[in-house]
């Protein structure tokens, strides 16, 4: 099978994007018999159906749905190709995954950064939990995400990126627990499963015995700290998060013993997979936690 070439891909694309052949020939300034053509070309080189004809419209088989997703990236990081080689600097969208603690306290200083170096990227961010993060990453549906250990990270790279210190919060009216055993038949507040933190207070209350009475789901810091405050049970969240929600007077923050007591988020992406944009990242997220000062920044005493 011959490769595809990018311009039988834009066609694809613009006849799935327009719902027609004619409608894509108006908008590539093609003649329709080329667009037709080329696509029945495609077709016979995939040998599978691309389209099914449904109320006067094209629109795309299950083959078809598949290839649009390559066709998208590869469309894209074509042009991000030319513009780089052109400008010698990162150009187009960067979609890059994040947890919501790395989103809400440690990214927009990077990215208030990034953008003063690369006005030229656009930065897409995606939240969600480590384990979901990872797996959207390796699905190509983002380039790159911020994930904490532990995290299923297989055929992904990794650059280390932030330590968190993590804590234990439970409400004010408790007592402060001094171990595992003072929260069992307790309530788990977390982010749903795949969520790292709530693998490390899993592990924590596993090792020592104690089972929680039940799981509390929510998808945002700002629920499952108001939850805590309220008494309904307990949590692990960096402290970070807690600096940044200035919840430190609303909930009781316990250490947690090593090795549960921290957190090491990486940033994740596919082997052989950087973009330009993805590489500028990557030297800056280095430079911060060598301490080397951003290109253009003020030198320090």
């Amino acid at each position: 099978m011959r490769n595809i070439d990018l311009d039988a891909l834009q066609i694809f694309k613009a006849v799935a994007d327009h719902g027609g052949v004619a409608r894509a020939a108006a908008h590539l300034h093609r003649v329709q018999s080329n667009v037709s053509t080329r696509l029945k070309q495609l077709e016979a080189s995939l040998e599978a159906p691309l389209f099914r004809r449904q109320n006067r419209r094209l629109v795309l088989s299950d083959q078809g749905r598949v290839l649009l997703g390559y066709a998208d990236r590869l469309l894209r990081l074509s042009q991000e190709a030319q513009a780089a080689v052109r400008s010698g600097a990162p150009q187009g969208v960067l979609r890059i995954g994040t947890m919501e603690s790395t989103a809400a306290a440690r990214l927009p200083p990077i990215l208030a950064g990034y953008h003063a170096d690369w006005p030229q990227v656009r930065i897409e961010l995606v939240t969600g939990t480590s384990g979901a993060l990872a797996a959207k990453v390796r699905n190509f549906e983002i380039e790159a995400a911020f994930v904490a250990q532990p995290y299923p990270g297989q055929g992904l790279q990794a650059q280390d990126a932030f330590q968190e210190e993590l804590a234990l919060i439970s409400p004010l009216a408790w007592p402060g627990p001094s171990g595992p055993q003072d929260l069992a038949e307790r309530t788990v507040i977390a982010f749903a499963a795949g969520c790292s933190y709530r693998r490390i207070l899993e592990s924590w209350l596993s090792q020592a015995g104690v089972a929680p009475a039940k799981v509390m789901e929510f998808a945002s810091y700002h629920a499952i700290v108001a939850c805590v405050a309220a008494g309904s049970g307990v949590a692990v969240v960096p402290r970070s998060v807690l600096a940044v929600l200035g919840a430190q007077r609303s909930v009781r923050a316990t250490p947690l013993a090593r090795p549960h007591g921290s957190a090491l988020t990486q940033l994740v992406w596919r082997p052989g997979d950087e973009t330009p944009a993805l590489q500028a990242l990557r030297r800056q997220i280095g430079e911060l936690r060598s301490g080397s000062p951003r290109p253009g920044s003020p030198p320090t005493d």
